[in-house]
């Protein structure tokens, strides 16, 4: 049986709520990557930053990205899955939620300990299953 640990890809870089969005997207240019997580000095999950967010909420707004702190953008609560669950269950929540990336935690601590992507998935899956995925996230 394969675990959200065996899917994901480890050492998700995070940014603090304190760095500006110019700075997130420097540091997703660089990684190329089309999101971050926002972490606490614990490595605890506060939030996720996506380059959408960044041109939504910020760029189209008329607002600096120098300027605006990525805590601003870290709304509700992000979805998350332990380290140890089942790869069905991240395809079920990551289909039920509509998310491309999912952070993965570790229990008891909470701390992030990486992310699974659309990418993690298709290297993981079945060729049907891996359609049956993409088919439900573009569907609606």
């Amino acid at each position: 049986m394969t675990t959200a640990k065996e899917i994901m890809h480890s050492g998700a870089e995070c940014v603090t709520g304190e760095q500006t969005l110019a700075e997130a997207a420097r540091i997703m240019r660089d990684r190329g990557v089309g999101a971050l997580p926002i972490c606490d000095a614990e490595q605890k999950l506060l939030g996720i930053l996506t380059d959408r967010d960044i041109v939504l909420k910020c760029v189209a707004e008329g607002r600096d990205p120098a300027a605006v702190r990525c805590a601003e953008l870290a709304a509700g609560r992000p979805l998350v899955i332990e380290e140890d669950e089942e790869a069905d269950l991240v395809l079920e929540v990551m289909e039920e939620h509509l998310v491309r990336r999912l952070p993965v935690i570790n229990h008891p601590d909470h701390h992030l300990v990486g992310m699974i992507t659309e990418a993690d998935i298709a290297r993981h899956l079945s060729q049907d299953r891996l359609a049956e995925f993409v088919t439900a996230i573009t569907a609606r």
